[in-house]
This record gives structure tokens, sequence and C-alpha cells, in this order.
């Protein structure tokens, strides 16, 4: 009988999720990548608002520190909850804010960021697209950071596959070769997306003369890519029907993103040009 040599492996670096205790409080990787992911896009939106001439202060990026996390934490949960798992949370509601348990989602958490943006700008009186294209250009950082926080949590990982560079995940009960996806949705979603949208912002002016270009662009770019990874991407069990009969459920909530991006873009490429902004906002206002 014949047999053949085990398919190629890499041999996954199990690191520890949890990157040191202090008395009873574990710092984990996880919870790390929402702070520096905030906190790095924090100091490149107050480099970006120069460059796309957005008439926001750095008083008004203080401000909006609260209002982002705020949305990312609750929408992320509340996308968690409603899309991904609404059975468990309907007969356990008290275990929705267990947040140390996991359970965030992406799309959940851009609709909360998305509304914070929309009251922000609307209390501020700053043009939302401006603010949105700023947004755009600084949130595959935050990606980036959480995709490889899943891989070191040994989560969400990908289908079996052959490919050399098939990983085996220590909390995978089958035990098999996968693909890598939280790295290929790293790659995809913050790198080449980061690199995409700030090369628009830095190369032409449609941050300044097509307000809502970049927006667009980071919208349907997550989209696609998202919906792309998904079809190595293994679905969470509970939703292994869904996937395997329809689309999976990352795909069913990209396909708008993708959508209301290029919907965006046509929209904004339409408008007659609109002048470069003159003055970034007063010293009075906390101009830097």
């Amino acid at each position: 009988m014949l047999s053949f040599p085990p398919p190629l492996v890499i041999d996954y670096p199990n690191i520890d999720p949890v990157l040191v205790e202090i008395g009873p409080f574990p710092i984990r990787w996880y919870a790390l990548a929402y702070f520096f992911g905030i906190l790095q896009a924090y100091f490149y939106a107050r480099a970006l608002v120069g460059r796309l001439r957005a008439p926001i202060s750095r008083q008004h990026l203080d401000d909006f520190i609260l209002w982002a996390t705020l949305g990312i934490v609750a929408g992320g949960r509340l996308g968690y909850v409603l899309f991904y798992n609404p059975g468990r949370f309907l007969a356990e509601p008290l275990s929705i804010f267990a947040l140390w348990d996991g359970g965030m989602s992406f799309h959940g958490g851009l609709t909360g960021v998305i509304v914070a943006a929309i009251l922000f700008t609307r209390a501020n009186g700053i043009p939302p697209m401006r603010f949105g294209d700023m947004l755009a250009c600084t949130a595959p950082i935050g990606l980036l950071l959480g995709r490889l926080a899943n891989f070191i949590n040994g989560e969400l990982w990908g289908r079996p596959t052959d490919v050399p560079w098939a990983m085996v995940f220590p909390a995978d009960p089958l035990q098999v070769p996968r693909h890598p996806s939280q790295l290929y949705e790293a790659a995809l979603e913050g790198v080449a997306l980061f690199a995409l949208v700030n090369v628009l912002a830095y190369t032409t002016r449609l941050g300044q003369r097509r307000p809502g270009v970049l927006t667009g662009v980071f919208l349907a770019g997550y989209g696609a890519a998202r919906f792309a990874v998904e079809y190595v991407r293994s679905p969470d069990p509970q939703l292994e029907g869904l996937a395997r009969s329809f689309l999976s459920m990352g795909q069913l909530l990209s396909l708008p993103m993708i959508l209301a991006g290029a919907a965006i873009i046509v929209w904004a490429w339409r408008r007659a040009p609109q002048p470069e902004p003159r003055d970034r906002a007063t010293p009075r206002q906390g101009a830097a």
C-alpha cells in the first residue's frame, strides 16, 4: 500500500497570549493591540491633518479618542452578539459583558466608529467626509495589530490545507495543517490597505479636492480583502451551515461595505472638485 509523506507545515510560534500578569490582572496581547492600535492611529492622524488640510484641531483628535474607543468596543461586541452568536447570548445575556472571554466583530466595531464619527462631526462642525478620509488612512493600523493578536491567540484560523506554509494551531481540535488566515488578513487589511489609502493621500490631491474618495477606497478595499480571505478562513462553528450553503457571515457583511465604498467613490468623483481648505484649526481651537 502506497504511503505519502505528511504535508509540510511551519511550526506555530506558540506565544503566550498573556504578556505579563500584574497581581490578579493579566495583560493580554489582544488588549494591547486595541490600545496601541488606537494610540498609533491618533499620532498618525495628527500628522495627516496637515496633509489632508482637514479643519480638525489637536483638541478634536484628543476628544475623539474616547468616542472612537466606545464605538469600537460597544459596536464590536454588539456586532458579535447579533451576527455571530445570538443564541448563546440570548441564553446567557450577562455574558455579553464578559469581554475578557473574547468575541468582537470588525463590522460591528466599524459601525460603532461610523456612528461616533457622524455624531462627533455634527457636534463640532467638521466636514464628515474629510474626517472620514482621515480615519480611513489610520484604521488599517488597528486592523494590522488586531489580526496579529488573533494569530498570537491561536484563534480564527483557516481551513485545512496542504500549502507549504500551513500551520497546526494548538487549540484546533482536529490538529490538522491550516491556512494562517490571520496573517493573510494582517497583510491585506493592514499592510496592503494602509499602503493603498495612504499612497493615494500622499501622492494625489484626492483627500483635499475630492473628500470621500479615501473613505470609499477603504470601505471597498477592506470589504474585498475580507471577502477573499473568507474562502480560506474557517467559519465559526455555529455558522458552518451558512458558509457551506451560501456565503460566510463575513462575506455577507462585507458585501455592503464593497457596495457602499464604490457608491461613495462615485459620489465623491462626480461632485465638483472642492477648494482646498486654506486654514487649519485656529490656536483658540487647540491647533498645534
